[in-house]
């Protein structure tokens, strides 16, 4: 599990003074991003390598809002992970509270850079993703 903590921008609230809905999937984009980068592996080197891995699902279970200036931690686990794609899910806590806002889940695929057509993760990054996500599957 991996927790990317970071602070909520007033710009992220909407007319109601609370984060808009959509700005909690920038969060999981972040979160899944340094969870990776904690691991050692960049989506600029798979992207290098003609690999990129797009979003095919989102789901989302908002329980309560962030609001401006709120520390929110968003943790994160990689539950599920073939060459194929990779099944993250996530928790967003107000920080000091510990009061849960959110859980999510993403689906990841994997596709080649050029074409979009399904590829497959290198063994050595698959071998990377199983061990820093070892803890992560039920």
């Amino acid at each position: 599990m991996y927790t990317y903590r970071r602070r909520v921008h007033y710009y992220e609230n909407d007319g109601m003074q609370v984060v808009h809905h959509a700005n909690y999937v920038h969060w999981l984009e972040e979160a899944r991003v340094e969870y990776l980068r904690e691991g050692g592996i960049l989506l600029n080197d798979l992207t290098a390598a003609g690999i990129v891995c797009p979003i095919l699902e989102v789901n989302i279970k908002y329980i309560s809002s962030a609001r401006n200036d709120d520390v929110v931690l968003v943790k994160t686990w990689l539950r599920e992970l073939n060459r194929a794609k990779m099944v993250f899910e996530y928790e967003i806590y107000r920080e000091g509270s510990n009061e849960l806002l959110c859980r999510a889940r993403t689906l990841g695929g994997v596709s080649h850079a050029d074409t979009g057509h399904l590829t497959r993760l290198p063994a050595e990054t698959i071998a990377r993703l199983a061990e820093i996500s070892e803890g992560d599957r039920k």
